[in-house]
């Protein structure tokens, strides 16, 4: 049985519970929004759009409300949640400003003669299951393109996300989205393995863990249902030539600690040449050991806790494992003794293919450093991973560079930096960080019928 709780990571105390939706609630929700979607559909794209905008202008007009909701909710320091906010507010506005043009028939040229187009189509109603780390941002790259495709979304939060579920409907609903449109549901997995089965349902969308990914995958392959699924990564920063240490330092450091570490895009492995190595890990090492946890409602807090003790426990016992095993801890490796979700920000060195963190995603504060003698030992180690999300290239030579981004196995590489978002640049991955693509014209093809017309001469 889900709980949806509102637990402050930052004191463990439970702030407030919600009932799960009985079977009937859940019906209505897919009645109401399989009811509407045709209409939704037939709208103009235009005042689609204005609603968009609408959405994204009462983001901005909440933004100080919405961040302290994701502040007790999974201890996002507010600056960060604030930060959040500015992203989803983007991502509004992106598909508002673009989805028309997006939408556009496209003319093929036909050999035999008269003419054929390709239309872009709502396809109907949409399940989204999305994860607790960016709350607003992950409904946001899903919900977005596809209301202004014309789709209606039923959207399952993570379970200790209810205040900002709840937030999320309500803008739409004040921003004028037809009710059934958009429908927050507390449901249970029970449930939703219900759902998916039902012919009104027409596709998935899945942020999360690879296990969660694994079984809605299953569902949706028995009931004929597409899915895109994004499920985290141990994305691999690449250190190959470095003229300017303090940058480097500066953006592996955002790129693995900003939000605790808690995202599926974050450097988790740090891969230098043995010839920058030293000096790198000497500076790495000394800037997480300056960051300091503290309180996420803070605005000069940097680093909050993690979302919740489990969170702690799993990574801990990642942690010691590790060191157990023969890692060497350079900084951090423990729990910060304090009620709540807390750890020490870490790096670890020494890692071995016989410990867990050598082929686990560690979702936390945690940076692994890794020496190599060359750049095809560093493409190769970077390689060696079951995940395929994001990658990042650090050199001044702009030809390896390229070379080197074309044989990184990631969906997304980065050059000169961290692994970022926005809201024109697709998102997605390879191998078992998960299959689709959302963000840029990208997120309005994954659910969208694209129909033939073909007329003969």
């Amino acid at each position: 049985m889900e709980h949806y709780r509102v637990v402050n990571p930052a004191t463990g105390e439970t702030e407030r519970e919600y009932p799960t939706a009985t079977d009937a609630e859940l019906r209505e929700a897919l009645e109401s929004a399989d009811a509407v979607q045709r209409d939704w559909a037939a709208r103009e794209p235009a005042e689609r759009a204005a609603v968009l905008h609408r959405v994204a202008d009462l983001y901005e007009e909440r933004k100080e409300e919405l961040a302290a909701v994701i502040t007790r909710e999974m201890g996002k320091p507010v600056k960060q949640g604030l930060g959040e906010i500015a992203i989803v507010v983007s991502i509004y506005r992106y598909y508002a400003d673009h989805g028309e043009e997006f939408l556009k028939e496209e003319e093929l040229q036909v050999a035999s003669g008269g003419r054929a187009v390709v239309r872009k189509e709502a396809v109907g109603t949409l399940l989204g299951i999305m994860p607790w780390n960016f709350p607003y941002y992950q409904v946001a790259r899903f919900a977005a393109p596809n209301l202004m495709l014309g789709n209606t979304v039923l959207l399952k939060h993570a379970p200790q996300c209810p205040e900002s579920a709840l937030e999320m409907e309500r803008i739409f609903h004040d921003a004028g989205l037809p009710r059934g449109a958009y429908v927050n549901i507390f449901a249970t997995n029970d449930q939703i393995e219900t759902l998916i089965g039902d012919d009104r349902v027409q596709g998935v969308s899945l942020t999360g863990s690879e296990r969660a990914g694994a079984a809605v995958a299953e569902i949706a392959g028995r009931n004929l249902k597409k899915v895109v699924l994004e499920l985290g990564g141990s994305d691999p920063y690449l250190i190959l030539g470095v003229s300017d240490l303090d940058r480097v330092v500066k953006n592996t450091l955002g790129g693995r600690m900003l939000n605790a570490g808690q995202a599926c895009n974050a450097s988790k492995r740090i891969i230098a040449l043995d010839e920058h190595y030293d000096a790198f890990a000497e500076r790495y090492t000394d800037a997480v050991r300056a960051i300091v946890p503290g309180d996420p409602a803070d605005p000069d807090t940097y680093m909050g806790p993690l979302s919740s003790e489990k969170a702690v426990d799993t990574l801990d016992e990642q942690v010691q494992d590790a060191v157990a095993k023969g890692a060497t801890v350079l900084a951090g490796g423990r729990r910060i003794d304090r009620p709540g979700a807390w750890y020490e920000p870490t790096v670890l060195t020494g890692i071995t293919p016989e410990m867990r963190a050598y082929k686990e995603e560690l979702f936390g504060p945690v940076a692994l450093l890794f020496k190599v003698g060359s750049e095809e030992e560093a493409v190769d180690f970077a390689n060696n991973s079951p995940y395929g999300l994001s990658a990042s290239v650090q050199t001044d030579d702009a030809e390896q560079a390229q070379r080197v981004a074309q044989r990184l196995q990631a969906g997304m590489v980065f050059v000169g930096g961290p692994a970022g978002t926005a809201a024109e640049l697709p998102f997605g991955g390879v191998k078992r960080s998960g299959f689709g693509r959302e963000l840029g014209r990208f997120g309005m093809e994954e659910f969208a019928n694209h129909k033939l017309v073909r007329v003969v001469r």
